[in-house]
């Protein structure tokens, strides 16, 4: 994780703003990021104040011990499948991570972090909000229905509830809607 270190730097001087954008291989995470770069890092420099630090958070599947199948019997996966799964997960991190990164390269003088975490995204994307001092959390929305949102979970919704910060939820630019 390379999240820098404190928000104050002592002597009166504003401390740099910090805005956490939530990544992963999904087309809206990217446009949310682009969205945030044009909108929030833009308007800093018309202001003529420094851009903001953007914090890339990615959240990758924690390890699972076993996989339930349909019976509700589940089944022990070996650990050498484990560690195919486990660097698979890492190449796509490091894929999202990269793909992001290039993104902002389009913005010269933009701080950029990264924060790469196991575990469940709605901790990790909040943990990392609260860690790094956010000022702001900008994500994507996937455009779920009542009934997805209902099975699936909503990140979006769980980040606006449970964050410190203001959060950002970005439509998709068709509209929000995700075809079946």
């Amino acid at each position: 994780m390379d999240m820098g270190g404190g928000r104050g730097g002592g002597g009166g001087a504003t401390p740099a703003r910090r805005v956490v954008v939530a990544v992963d291989e999904s087309e809206e995470s990217m446009h949310a990021l682009s969205w945030c770069l044009s909108n929030v890092v833009s308007a800093a420099k018309a202001a003529a104040a420094p851009p903001p630090a953007v914090v890339l958070v990615h959240a990758s599947p924690p390890r699972p011990l076993y996989y339930p199948v349909i019976d509700g019997a589940g089944y022990v996966v070996t650990p050498e499948v484990m560690d195919i799964m486990e660097r698979y997960m890492a190449s796509v991190a490091n894929t999202v991570v990269t793909k992001a990164r290039s993104i902002c390269n389009a913005f010269p003088n933009v701080k950029v972090e990264t924060c790469v975490e196991k575990g469940d995204p709605r901790d990790v994307i909040c943990g990392a909000a609260e860690k790094s001092g956010a000022d702001m959390l900008v994500m994507g929305s996937r455009g779920y229905g009542f009934l997805q949102r209902a099975l699936l979970g909503s990140v979006s919704n769980h980040c606006v509830q449970k964050c410190k910060c203001p959060v950002v939820v970005v439509k998709r630019p068709d509209g929000g809607k995700r075809e079946s």
